[in-house]
């Protein structure tokens, strides 16, 4: 969970950032909550995301993988698409998720793919598929984000969400 990895972004995501004056690559996280959870992103663009979470530190008392860190996994990964596809001027809000467990996992890795269903001026959508270490669909999950105008105040969260 500690470990350093830097995010495979599109170049023109990068130099957009740059010229704001933010090194996307080098301050990219998944969050707090994804961070204690050991979400790692893989590779962002607006048109697929993908990251991985463990399930060991991420199980409900019977062991398996607890629905809510598939649903932490699920919107980490559509609010970083969201996210890039509304660009430095927007900031992506969730404001709609749901999942369904299709299956149980006790341990490894589990991985997510987020693809935009619809991707609009003024909301995006993404289905995140999450797959145990065989392949095997263990969640499917839909997240709608509102995309908002970056406000003055919003500056220093902006700069700083990474």
């Amino acid at each position: 969970m500690g470990e350093q990895h830097t995010v495979k972004f599109p170049q023109e995501i990068i130099d957009e950032y740059a010229a704001l004056g933010v090194d996307l690559p080098a301050r990219f996280s998944a969050g707090h909550l994804g961070t204690r959870m050991g979400v790692q992103i893989i590779e962002a663009s607006p048109e697929r995301v993908v990251g991985t979470m463990p399930v060991e530190g991420n199980t409900q008392p019977y062991g398996l993988l607890h629905g809510g860190a598939s649903a932490v996994l699920a919107e980490t990964l559509g609010s970083v698409g969201s996210m890039l596809h509304g660009g430095s001027s927007k900031i992506a809000v969730g404001v709609d998720l749901n999942c369904t467990h299709h299956r149980g996992v006790r341990s490894g890795l589990v991985t997510g793919v987020a693809s935009p269903v619809h991707r609009g001026r003024s909301t995006a959508t993404y289905e995140i598929v999450i797959s145990d270490e065989e392949g095997k669909r263990v969640c499917t999950a839909r997240l709608t984000c509102l995309l908002r105008d970056v406000n003055p105040g919003d500056g220093a969260q902006v700069r700083s969400a990474g």
